[in-house]
């Protein structure tokens, strides 16, 4: 199984990012997927998920700027971010969970949030 993120950087504060996670090794549309960050010396968090009948839970910091979607053709998810703020800086990390036993991670994106 692999989770391979993309789309991280160094952004402004105000920018956007559009981050992308492709899955491998497994049935992405029976996976609720998600995406969490860890910011240094701090412990991960859930910034969004996102079911298999497309419902979506935010975190209260990012409701608003972050929408999280998925395209099961190409087992894909995305986070649109924005509106981003220095705050956001963190390793961000994508997530396919289908049962306590199935539980995947991605290897993190750096987004850093800076003028």
């Amino acid at each position: 199984v692999q989770l391979v993120e993309s789309g991280g950087g160094l952004v402004q504060p105000g920018g956007s990012l559009r981050l992308s996670c492709t899955a491998s090794g497994i049935t992405f549309s029976l996976y609720a997927m998600g995406w969490y960050r860890q910011a240094p010396g701090k412990q991960r968090e859930l910034v969004a998920t996102i079911t298999r009948g497309d419902s979506t839970n935010y975190a209260d910091s990012v409701k608003g700027r972050f929408t999280i979607s998925r395209d099961n053709a190409n087992n894909t998810v995305y986070l649109q971010m924005n509106s981003l703020k220095p705050e956001d800086t963190a390793v961000y990390y994508c997530n396919a969970v289908s049962g306590p036993l199935n539980v995947y991670w991605g290897q993190g994106t750096q987004v850093t949030v800076s003028s």
